[in-house]
């Protein structure tokens, strides 16, 4: 059965449209996304490769995210995306003094009407004390994972390893964060 998703107004209000993920979308509509940065107390973050199989950027490293499903939230899509992903409840984040981390942290839309790709993104920063036993991978989505410094991202980055830097590193700066 097919993915439906809601479709969205440049101004995030839903036009009562639902379609098939995939769909060509005309000026002015946008379907959500999500993605989530988790930092650990050593500050390394928790990032993925995706699996071979992916028809877009196959092999790629990225952090959790996805598209959100219709009738979700941004918040229940990216609580559904990491606990997919791996395995992981980002209702146990660590609260951080003046955030709150059930709001994204950061929002960038893209714009692409010859495709009929528009979308807006919202990217989250949670903290969490986790280790390699915490996560559990979905295999059909996830080839491995590992817990990255800031230095080896960026590094990976510049070489085409990376997916979303730029705007990870918006988000970060959005926050008052150091940058990769």
């Amino acid at each position: 059965m097919a993915e439906m998703v809601d479709i969205y107004t440049r101004d995030r209000q839903k036009t009562g449209l639902v379609v098939e993920r995939g769909t060509f979308l005309q000026k002015d509509q946008y379907r959500m996304f999500v993605l989530a940065m988790i930092e650990r107390p050593d500050h390394t973050f928790l990032i993925t490769q995706r699996v071979m199989t992916k028809h877009w950027a196959a092999g790629q490293f990225e952090v959790s995210g996805g598209g959100a499903k219709s009738q979700e939230t941004s918040w229940d899509a990216v609580k559904r995306e990491v606990k997919e992903e791996v395995g992981l409840d980002v209702e146990k984040s660590i609260p951080q003094p003046g955030k709150d981390f059930h709001k994204p942290v950061y929002t960038y839309f893209n714009d692409d009407p010859d495709r009929g790709d528009n979308y807006f993104v919202d990217i989250y920063h949670f903290h969490m004390d986790i280790s390699e036993k915490d996560v559990t991978i979905q295999p059909e989505e996830v080839l491995g994972f590992r817990f990255a410094a800031p230095e080896e991202i960026r590094l990976m980055a510049e070489s085409d390893l990376f997916l979303h830097f730029k705007r990870l590193n918006e988000a970060l700066q959005s926050e008052g964060e150091r940058i990769w």
